[in-house]
């Protein structure tokens, strides 16, 4: 199950660039641009066919892809049959909208991935009804829901005073009442409620000390309207702490742990950033276990999180793009677009040092597993 998780994982990675990729090349072509290339993968050309004047491929390294606007690289020579449809004979919003339409997909994709998995498996953040029971803890120790006459599907709609709690005000008091009497009351699916007692044990999970009672919780489906709203707020939420985390990441901070882990002893946390190697080793963790709905759920926050890197205003990211399109509606003329590969070199650099470095440290210090 890891490998088929990882290897599921990757396809959804590729994908999610030709979706990308195809963002960018819907909107050029509904705008008349002169579209010449739409490949997935850079460096060797592995496979391609032409249709029309567009050429279609795959290149040899799968680590991104690409649509070839006309007038987009500023040293490529135009014949003057495509001038009028070059990107830069074009107007500024519809440049704008061309370069919009890549990391906008993102946003779609998850919306759509979060939607579904709201309308069919249930909101997995706010879950509080038994799934499932569990007899014995992994030392061995006898667990009370099982003969307390929890069944699943049953709802917890109070413990002691705490009315309708969520899944993690759950984990926090039962943790924090080990070894104490505790009163659950429970709803059953017909409406009808009973009350009792239980005594929460201790379990070590992977060094850390949780309360357990024996219940497995799972998430309850939404209707289509609001499974439809609650995944756009979904979207809106993880893209404000993605960000967050962006800065966080690339900042002088971020850098610094970065540095220590490369050339020091210091180990892995699971708060530390990873490439997407680390993604698809926790991906084909959570695989392993047979949760394909937390796996489901990372792979739409990627997606996401990927968008909103696209977005940063620095060439050569769409975001840099829409930057100098802004810049240029600005002043009210164009720029030079040579004097902008300084900057796009000097940011890949760095970012494929940043990436190298991630990636060696996933493979070498892989971040804990938190199940």
């Amino acid at each position: 199950m890891y490998v088929l998780s990882v290897v599921g994982f990757f396809v959804a990675l590729l994908a999610i660039i030709m979706i990308h990729e195809l963002g960018h090349y819907l909107v050029a072509r509904a705008f008349g641009f002169r579209v010449m290339e739409y490949f997935v993968g850079f460096g060797p050309r592995l496979w391609s066919f032409r249709r029309g004047e567009i050429e279609y491929g795959v290149k040899a390294i799968p680590a991104g892809g690409y649509v070839k606007i006309a007038g987009m690289n500023p040293y490529e020579t135009i014949p003057p049959e495509d001038m009028p449809r070059a990107y830069f004979s074009k107007p500024l919003w519809q440049r704008a909208l061309v370069i919009m339409a890549g990391p906008l997909s993102h946003f779609l994709v998850a919306a759509l991935i979060f939607t579904g998995m709201l309308l069919t498996i249930g909101d997995l953040t706010t879950k509080s009804v038994v799934g499932g029971l569990d007899a014995a803890t992994t030392e061995g120790v006898d667990l009370p829901a099982a003969t307390a006459g929890v069944q699943p599907g049953d709802r917890f709609a109070r413990i002691d005073d705490l009315v309708d709690p969520t899944p993690d005000e759950l984990r926090v008091y039962v943790t924090a009442h080990v070894g104490e009497r505790v009163s659950f009351t429970f709803e059953r699916e017909d409406g009808q409620t009973y009350t009792v007692a239980m005594v929460p044990v201790a379990e070590d999970r992977g060094g850390e000390t949780i309360g357990r009672v024996g219940v497995q919780l799972q998430p309850v489906p939404r209707p289509l309207m609001s499974a439809v709203a609650g995944g756009v707020a979904e979207v809106g939420d993880l893209a404000v702490e993605s960000v967050k985390q962006i800065g966080h990441v690339f900042g002088p901070q971020g850098m610094v742990r970065l540095f220590k882990l490369v050339f020091t002893d210091e180990q892995r946390q699971v708060t530390d950033s990873a490439s997407v190697v680390g993604v698809g080793q926790q991906v084909g963790s959570i695989g392993n276990q047979g949760d394909w709905a937390t796996a489901v759920y990372v792979f739409g926050y990627v997606t996401l999180f990927i968008g909103l890197i696209n977005l940063v205003p620095l060439p050569p990211f769409d975001g840099g793009h829409l930057a100098v399109l802004l810049i240029e509606k600005v002043r009210g003329r164009a720029i030079d677009m040579r004097r902008l590969i300084p900057i796009s070199v000097a940011v890949m650099g760095f970012l494929m040092v940043f990436v190298l470095a991630t990636v060696m440290l996933d493979i070498t210090k892989p971040v804990p597993f938190s199940p």
